[in-house]
């Protein structure tokens, strides 16, 4: 029988299901609207909701494998799933980048697509806004909380896709002005280069998700943690030296081995005792890190 789910998965899956839902919603209202109008901008954003979609299903699959207890195959447990799946997400971000700019730059060119700029162009928008903070805020919290690569992805999806929507509401904004001012009809060309603006969002952001993930996936240790657990080891009473640290991140988790120097005078029980209060005060920065502590005598 399949065990039971811990409180933490549970709520971590439950935040990456409803990120899911939530980019379902937003890629099929945008899509609608961005047809229906011919916005390219509007179209772009679907483009970007819909990658959104594609990686909060990843999400949302990372979360529930890398929740999965290690075994004899995976002795350091299922996290990299979820740094696997930041991967994936970037490679379809910047995919899609390469269309978009392609679909603009044409536009620019040869001055071709109409956009019926409506109200629905501009609801569209600020709904997408709305839901985007709302979902971010509960993702970014979830993440913290977990520590987890694979929902800080999504949360930053979310959080992009609020300054690319508001991009999009001043390049819609850009060509109804040139419609209603015929000395001003150089605005025509607001809408493509808005999808300009939310591709170079996309591609920044894409590239900052991809160094951590790729960081991740190469057992690079997290900036600073080193210093930090040698200074939390150090300040147990009885230890002399911490040297020999290594780090390697397995999804929201930290594996840490050191090597510690103690007086030699202690028992095998005393010994054992001060490695559990080295692992405790490690915790205390990484509440979910797996300690291996070896002491030597002084």
């Amino acid at each position: 029988m399949a065990p039971s789910l811990s409180k933490d998965d549970r709520e971590k899956q439950s935040a990456a299901l409803t990120s899911l839902f939530a980019a379902v919603g937003l890629t099929s209202f945008k899509v609608v609207v961005g047809l229906a109008t011919g916005s390219l901008g509007i179209l772009a954003e679907a483009a970007h909701s819909g990658l959104d979609l594609v990686a909060a299903f990843m999400t949302f699959l990372a979360v529930r494998v890398s929740g999965k207890p290690a075994d004899s195959t995976h002795p350091y447990g299922h996290g990299k799933v979820e740094n696997l799946s930041a991967l994936f997400e970037t490679a379809l971000l910047l995919v899609t980048c390469v269309w978009i700019v392609s679909e603009a730059v044409h536009r620019l060119r040869f001055h071709t697509g109409q956009v019926e700029v409506t109200a629905w162009s501009f609801g569209v928008m600020l709904v997408s806004i709305a839901i985007d903070a709302s979902r971010s805020r509960v993702l970014s919290r979830a993440a913290k909380k977990f520590n987890s690569q694979a929902l800080e992805a999504d949360a930053l999806h979310f959080r992009t896709d609020i300054w690319s929507s508001a991009v999009v509401i001043v390049g819609l904004g850009a060509v109804k002005l040139g419609q209603w001012l015929p000395g001003l009809a150089w605005l025509h060309g607001g809408d493509a280069v808005a999808a300009l603006g939310v591709s170079a969002i996309v591609v920044w952001v894409s590239l900052q998700l991809g160094r951590r993930t790729v960081d991740a996936l190469l057992d690079s240790a997290p900036t600073g943690m080193e210093q930090r657990i040698a200074a939390a080891a150090a300040a147990v009473p009885g230890v002399r030296n911490c040297h020999q640290i290594r780090i390697r991140a397995s999804g929201p988790r930290l594996f840490v081995d050191l090597h510690v120097l103690v007086d030699g005078g202690q028992t095998l029980s005393e010994a054992h005792d001060l490695t559990e209060r080295i692992e405790t005060a490690i915790r205390e920065i990484s509440p979910q890190a797996d300690v291996t502590v070896h002491p030597e005598p002084f």
